[in-house]
């Protein structure tokens, strides 16, 4: 059984932002509960953490917040790690992570988490470079034009999205059309603007061992 959004929230002790709006209302379990659920858990927040417990809570964090698993998470870490090592791996990681369409998706103001954006991508409503693309994986390049199909226009998931990012302010490296709904790929996310919720150099010294 999958354990709800917010209490993996609580449990890792920082908001990650997993519902979209509701994690910036009031009504946010993480702003009613600021500890971690279960029993004794208002004691627990108060305990120091052993070295790999918090290595393990700073993983769980940043594979929370791009929503994957741990099998796909650790595959990205690999692979940084043999073409980086340790050098710049930070950067390079979130870099990999943050061009993953679903994520790209997410950035441009389309959906209102990435669970959605996950969800909008594999039931085919977008498009790079006028080809349909529905693997939430992809990673995208710079120039790539994201789109909306015009099939998809019509659903209701997208009807109000116009009024929704009127206000919306993608990250520097996208361009956003809020009139023709569209993205563009305009140069590489950095690790600051990124702002992953984790120590990614932890991260990378549990995947090394």
């Amino acid at each position: 059984m999958q354990e709800n959004k917010c209490k993996i929230c609580r449990r890792l002790g920082q908001k990650l932002f997993l519902k979209g709006e509701k994690c910036f209302s009031p009504k946010c379990p993480m702003v009613r509960k600021p500890y971690p659920p279960g029993p004794r858990r208002k004691k627990r927040r108060a305990r120091g953490l052993s070295e790999y417990a918090k290595e393990l809570r700073e993983k769980q964090k940043l594979k929370v917040w791009y929503g994957l698993g741990e099998r796909q998470f650790k595959n990205y870490v690999k692979e940084v790690l043999q073409k980086r090592g340790k050098e710049d791996a930070e950067s390079y990681l979130i870099k990999k992570l943050e061009t993953r369409l679903d994520n790209v998706i997410f950035r441009l103001g389309f959906a209102n988490s990435r669970l959605q954006s996950r969800q909008l991508v594999a039931h085919g409503h977008f498009q790079i470079n006028s080809r349909k693309v529905n693997y939430p994986s992809y990673q995208v390049k710079k120039d790539d034009i994201i789109k909306i199909r015009l099939i998809s226009l019509k659903k209701n998931v997208f009807q109000n999205l116009k009024t929704k990012i009127k206000k919306y302010n993608p990250p520097t490296w996208l361009e956003l059309d809020k009139e023709k709904l569209e993205g563009k790929v305009i140069t590489w996310p950095t690790f600051e603007e990124a702002m992953p919720p984790a120590e990614v150099s932890v991260i990378l010294e549990f995947y090394s061992k």
